[in-house]
């Protein structure tokens, strides 16, 4: 049984920043390798990884294993005890996982986005260094959390990477240096815009003027420029159907994704377009996917969320409820679509009795440049005001948090079929002024799944809902989604900050999400991830090892997903023993 550490695990030092994005790397790729080859790792000392296609192997010293999958590591060295850095092991773990199977541009691919990823957050912790690591005072809690994220997701080899983007475009528009940039505005002709939603309306207080039968159409500006390269956009200026207006108007805040803005002062957060490889794929607004956030707004609108309401009255949806896009001869999308989000986020998301409201990873990242987490920081603090013990703490901040956050949305799919991708980065959770979890969002229209099966029921609010979205999936299909969102990267990424961080005690925390999703007997997914072995799990590294983007082709085949062993049951199982 692992025992969590004694005392709180401090993550700032007197290293250079250069040296804590690298080990910040070469943590991620190693948890990466375990976990989607199933590697066993011992309690303590050192962990031999062997790589028969190169002859070699790399050998670490686990400094804490995690059930949950979020261990750490010391110095990792070659068989001949020469130290590597994260680039040498990206090469490494590459050619293991390619054997047979991937190209060398896939290959290469993976190790450039490393190397770019590293230099990222390098670049971050040397900024935060230099201009102080909190945040700004004008900065609400929302946005505080949106620019939490300096080292990015602790499980993908390369999670910071943004190849195509100069230092000097980085320091312009990356929430991880608290950016922020007045929009670049097109005027484009009416015969060439599609629209739903009250658009002109939503955009009135922030737009520029434009000529009568034209619409003001707000782009990011490196998305801007990145289309004078496109030809069809270059017709359509030269055709005057399209003018480019420049920069102007208030100043707005990238958010966590990069691509979605945000203004404290503003109703609404714009979703842009970015010809950007973030992650696993290119962040660009497919024309489904506009109609999809547009359809889930009506749908709601329809009686569903008055339905939410009733049953799970502190959670809600942030909706998507209108787009705007520009059409152009020869392409579904010209990469100037626009999806426009309500922000219920404003000035006023303090830390009043009312409550703050951020992302659960801004909340969970480690903070080499402030010594501690966010939630190190509110379990310490209730701690120290209640007498209770942080392991005692972080148990019911644990429960809280899944009544709150997760329970509503396993009850949107239990009884409407419904599934959301409540990844971390996706879900939002509000405090109340002592810090407890109090409500919570769902944000992402990408991220609907409505099942096939039981669309009826969703049918009674509105009818042919999914057809426009194209987002009607089979049971199998979602449950293994919406497995790895919540089961895995959100319920188990809960467990893994807390216990990394020297918080809890994960085994009693894997019970504390084990016992409450057994509240849920009749939703298949809730009993796959109380008691199922294996679980199917996103492999991060074998996506980006295939040159996959998740977003091109079907469903099914967006990503490379692996077997891995259930901590949840895994820890039944070892209770069971005990007990009998």
């Amino acid at each position: 049984m692992t025992a969590a550490p004694t005392a709180p695990i401090r993550t700032t030092d007197e290293r250079s920043p250069e040296d804590m994005a690298g080990t910040a790397a070469v943590n991620g790729l190693l948890r990466c390798w375990i976990r989607e080859n199933r590697v066993a790792v011992p309690e303590s000392g050192p962990l031999l990884l062997q790589l028969p296609t190169s002859g070699t192997c790399l050998r670490t010293e686990v400094l804490y294993r995690s059930p949950a999958g979020f261990h750490r590591f010391g110095t990792t060295t070659l068989s001949t005890g020469t130290p590597v850095d994260a680039v040498t092991i990206a090469t490494l773990l590459a050619l293991e996982a390619s054997a047979g199977r991937a190209t060398a541009d896939a290959v290469g691919d993976l190790v450039a986005r490393v190397a770019d990823s590293v230099r990222r957050v390098h670049l971050h912790l040397a900024s935060r260094g230099r201009h102080g690591s909190e945040p700004a005072g004008t900065a609400t809690p929302f946005l505080a959390a949106e620019q939490a994220l300096v080292l990015g997701h602790p499980l993908h080899p390369a999670p910071k990477s943004r190849i195509g983007w100069t230092d000097t475009e980085a320091e312009w528009f990356s929430p991880e240096l608290r950016a922020s940039f007045a929009l670049h505005w097109f005027a484009a002709d009416s015969s060439i815009v599609s629209v739903s939603g009250d658009v002109a309306e939503l955009l009135a207080d922030f737009a520029p003027e434009v000529p009568e039968g034209a619409v003001a159409v707000p782009a990011h500006p490196w998305q801007a420029r990145e289309l004078y390269a496109r030809p069809h956009i270059r017709r359509l200026l030269e055709a005057d159907l399209l003018r480019d207006l420049g920069q102007s108007g208030p100043r707005w805040f990238p958010t966590a994704s990069l691509r979605t803005v945000y203004h404290p002062h503003a109703p609404v957060m714009l979703k842009f377009s970015l010809g950007l490889a973030i992650t696993n794929s290119k962040r660009e607004n497919l024309r489904k996917e506009l109609r999809r956030g547009a359809e889930i707004h009506r749908l709601f609108e329809a009686g569903l969320a008055d339905e939410l309401a009733r049953a799970h009255p502190r959670f809600g949806v942030v909706r998507d409820p209108a787009w705007l896009a520009v059409d152009a001869l020869g392409v579904e999308e010209s990469g100037l679509e626009l999806v426009v989000r309500s922000n219920p986020f404003g000035e006023h998301d303090t830390t009043a009795a009312t409550g703050r409201t951020g992302c659960v990873a801004g909340l969970l990242a480690e903070r080499p440049d402030l010594g501690r987490s966010e939630l190190a920081s509110l379990v310490e603090d209730l701690a120290e005001r209640t007498g209770a013990t942080t392991r005692e703490i972080a148990e019911q901040w644990c429960a809280r948090y899944f009544d709150e956050v997760i329970a509503p949305v396993l009850w949107l799919y239990e009884t409407h079929g419904l599934g959301l991708e409540a990844h971390q980065q996706n879900t939002l959770v509000t405090l109340d002024a002592d810090g407890w979890p109090c409500g919570g969002w769902y944000r992402d229209n990408q991220g609907y799944y409505l099942s096939e099966r039981r669309i009826e029921a969703l049918e009674r609010f509105l009818l042919g809902v999914g057809e426009e979205g194209d987002n009607r999936c089979a049971d199998a299909v979602i449950d293994e989604r919406l497995g790895y969102y919540i089961g895995i990267n959100n319920l188990l990424g809960v467990v893994g900050a807390f216990g990394s961080q020297g918080l809890a005690d994960e085994q009693r925390l894997l019970a504390v999400f084990r016992d409450r999703l057994r509240n849920f007997p009749h939703l298949r997914l809730a009993r796959t991830l109380a008691d199922s072995a294996t679980l199917r799990c996103k492999a991060n590294l074998l996506t980006r090892v295939d040159g996959l983007d998740e977003l091109v082709g079907p469903l099914e085949t967006q990503s490379v997903y692996c077997d891995i062993a259930n901590p949840l049951a895994e820890e039944a199982m070892l209770e069971a023993g005990e007990n009998s």
